[in-house]
Order: structure tokens, then C-alpha cells, then sequence
């Protein structure tokens, strides 16, 4: 892997953590972000250039990724929600701003980036991120999972279309103790409920899903594209309980 990195949604669990590992290893960095705050004190540790951006202001989006020194070799697009709602309570506006969120901004991000991407002498990476609730059937998940379950068709898509110079893969997590995931995981009954419906008996830490996002950046998978990784104890395939 050569050139720089951009993160967006660089101060999320994720993002921030993944930002750190890879400035541990010396891979300059360009983050995203809407808190300035934030992404001063992040881009400060990191030695990171950055810009701010809310994604769903499509100008200000591409405008912030354009900004990053080139040429770029990786690009990740570390933005979710956890939007849960039965169906009958799902307004337009949920919908609409579940997709524009994960879906949409990604998309524009892939496109934002890929004039630098294609700059660069080696082969870059994309990585995305959807959900183990695409796969599996989650009650009250119908918003986000309709639109994760676009990652993973777009993450196909451009797999096929940027190959063989761009590489895209997208992450499928689990509930992961995350800033984001904090509704859910903060009270502990209902957290350990959750952890035991995992093989591992445990929650996902931001670690363990930005290391397997530097694993999709690096050089040691440079013979995968188009794939969806399953990060998630164990949640997607295993029942170990009755």
C-alpha cells in the first residue's frame, strides 16, 4: 500500500481507531469529519491533514475528499447509523436519510476519490461498511438494513468496474461498542443479552473492526476485491445455543 489514506468519518469508534493504527505504522492520512474538534485533535495525533464535511452535504463532501494529498491509496468510508424502528414507524425522512447516510455518501465519496485513486502507480483499496443485519433478519432493522444491503451491492459494482487498479471490499460488523452503539450498549443487561447471542459470548470492540479494515487496506490482501467480510463473533453464521 503507497499514498494516502482517507477516512471518512474519522472521528467515529471505528474510524478514529483505524486512524491510529495505521499512523502507528507511518501511512500518511487525510480524515473527514463533521466535529472540527475532533478531527483537530485526531488529525494532531496522527499527523493527518483533514478536512470537515457533514455527508450529507454532497458539495462539501467531495470538496473534503478532493482535498486530500495525492496521489491516495486507500479510501474508507466509516459512516453508519442505527436507525431501529418497526416498519409502520418509519417515516420518508428515515428512509431517505438511512440511505443518504450509508449508501449515497459512499458512492459519492468512491467518486470524489477516484481521479487520485487512479493517480496512483499501485493498486488501491476501497473499503466500505455494512452490517450482519443484511444477512440476518432483525426485527426493526428494515431502515438500516435496506440500506447497508446497498454497500454490499455497490461494493460488488465497483469491484468489477474499478478492477483490476481499485480494489472494494466492504466490513459486515455486529453490534460493536461504539459511540454510535452507545444506546444499546450501555445498559449491561442489555448488552450481555446481546453478547450472548454470539458465538464469541462477547460484544465487538472498534479493534476488531479496524483491523480487519488495515487487513483490506493492506498489502496482504491485494487478491481480494468484491467481497463482504464478516466481522461479527460469529452472529452471521453460528447458533451455538438450542
Amino acid at each position: 500500500m503507497s499514498g494516502t489514506i482517507i477516512i471518512v468519518g474519522a472521528t467515529g469508534g471505528v474510524g478514529s481507531t483505524l486512524a491510529r493504527r495505521l499512523s502507528a505504522r507511518g501511512v500518511p492520512l487525510h480524515l473527514v469529519g463533521r466535529d472540527a474538534e475532533k478531527l483537530e485533535a485526531l488529525a494532531g495525533a496522527t499527523g493527518a491533514t483533514w478536512a470537515i464535511a457533514d455527508v450529507l452535504d454532497t458539495g462539501a463532501l467531495k470538496a473534503a475528499v478532493e482535498a486530500s494529498p495525492g496521489p491516495v491509496g486507500g479510501l474508507v468510508y466509516a459512516v453508519g447509523s442505527i436507525n431501529l424502528k418497526p416498519l409502520a414507524r418509519l417515516s420518508l425522512d428515515d428512509f431517505a436519510t438511512d440511505f443518504a447516510l450509508n449508501a449515497l455518501g459512499a458512492a459519492i465519496t468512491v467518486q470524489a476519490a477516484l481521479p487520485a485513486m487512479k493517480a496512483n502507480a499501485t493498486t488501491s483499496s476501497v473499503v466500505l461498511f455494512s452490517s450482519v443485519a443484511v444477512g440476518q433478519g432483525f426485527a426493526g432493522h428494515a431502515s438500516v438494513a435496506m440500506a447497508k444491503g446497498a454497500i454490499e451491492g455497490l461494493t460488488r459494482a465497483l469491484a468489477a468496474e474499478l478492477a483490476p487498479r481499485i480494489r472494494v471490499n466492504a466490513v459486515a460488523p455486529s453490534l460493536t461498542k461504539t459511540p454510535l452503539a452507545q444506546a444499546l450498549t450501555s445498559n449491561e443487561a442489555t448488552a450481555s443479552a446481546i453478547a450472548q447471542m454470539h458465538a464469541m459470548g462477547r460484544l465487538g470492540e472498534a479493534d476488531d473492526i479496524a483491523a480487519a479494515a488495515d487487513f483490506l487496506l493492506s498489502d496482504q490482501s491485494t487478491w481480494v476485491t468484491g467481497q463482504v467480510l464478516g466481522v461479527d463473533g460469529g452472529r452471521s453464521t453460528l447458533r451455538t445455543k438450542g
